[in-house]
């Protein structure tokens, strides 16, 4: 695993797409934290709420799914249910975004007979001779995993950044993403796992959510000699750097529902929720994340 970087990124202009508009920096206080008493709080509160994320005005619906494939089990067959619910009976088909591996023809199969079996019709966009297109006429957006670098790349070079963003926080149509594709669902991909085996013109995502994911979070194994560091101490790293914001670890089997202002933890696991200056907390199942939509201080956590 590869420690991200957190340096200048190249300009956005190089991007054929729009990226996404950065997340206003909150007056640092004399200590130089992030969130400087009940201004500061306010400030961040505000600039959430003006950029559609969480509050009164908030449409979007968003599945957030840790891993494809779960030990023992098919491609999405541990979340298929959630799927399920999740779609319901309005939508029909899904646009899938295979950009995160190489062989999209493949992918696309893999992701179609899942699909089908689910009973939605599936179109993949590497098909479409207009991707802009397609996510403009698309009733449902599934973005899949594999390496997060490769995929916010693609999204960039086929202007896609703004078109999903307006689709799925402007139109209200339901967004789902594994692994890379929930990578690219937050502010940035400044928390992936994944080597950057090509560059994106910026780290900075979709913006679905004001804060950060660690799909396939891992625990540290008190077993092991090896020496590296642990999952917990690279989002320590990362949140050493002012302005950072939650980031949340979900382990294997583990997805975070998002319905506009509430946002609940689902799955067969837990998660670890780190926050710049805290002591990171575990949490089952059923936790209402809500306050991650629209502040940056859990209530009782």
């Amino acid at each position: 695993m590869r420690k991200v970087q957190h340096g200048p990124a190249r300009p956005a202009a190089a991007a054929s797409g729009t990226p996404p508009a950065p997340t206003p920096a909150p007056p640092r206080g004399r200590k130089g934290g992030p969130w400087p008493g009940r201004a500061g709080e306010q400030a961040a509160r505000s600039a959430r709420l003006r950029l559609g994320w969480g509050g009164n005005g908030a449409r979007g619906r968003l599945l957030l799914v840790s891993n494809s494939t779960l030990h023992g089990g098919g491609y999405l067959g541990h979340c298929q249910q959630h799927i399920q619910s999740f779609l319901g009976q309005k939508v029909k088909r899904v646009l899938f975004i295979p950009y995160a591996l190489h062989d999209r023809d493949a992918y696309a199969r893999t992701a179609r007979e899942k699909f089908e079996s689910l009973g939605y019709g599936l179109d993949s966009i590497h098909e479409s001779c207009d991707p802009v297109e397609a996510v403009r006429k698309s009733e449902a957006i599934f973005i899949g995993g594999g390496n997060t670098f490769r995929l916010l790349k693609a999204l960039y070079d086929n202007s896609l950044i703004h078109e999903i963003r307006k689709r799925v926080l402007e139109d209200g149509i339901p967004y789902m993403g594994s692994s890379a594709g929930t990578n690219v669902a937050t502010i940035s991909i400044n928390t992936t796992n994944d080597m950057p085996i090509v560059y994106p013109p910026s780290l900075q995502a979709l913006g679905l959510v004001p804060f950060n994911i660690n799909p396939h979070y891992l625990d540290p194994d008190v077993k092991s000699t090896h020496m590296g560091e642990t999952r917990e101490e690279r989002i320590r790293q990362y949140h050493e750097e002012p302005n950072t914001p939650p980031v949340l670890g979900l382990r294997e089997g583990a997805m975070l529902l998002v319905e506009g202002d509430k946002a609940t933890l689902q799955g067969l696991t837990g998660a670890r929720l780190f926050l710049r200056g805290k002591k990171p907390t575990e949490h089952e199942p059923g936790t209402d994340f809500s306050f991650l939509l629209t502040d940056s201080n859990p209530p009782n956590l």
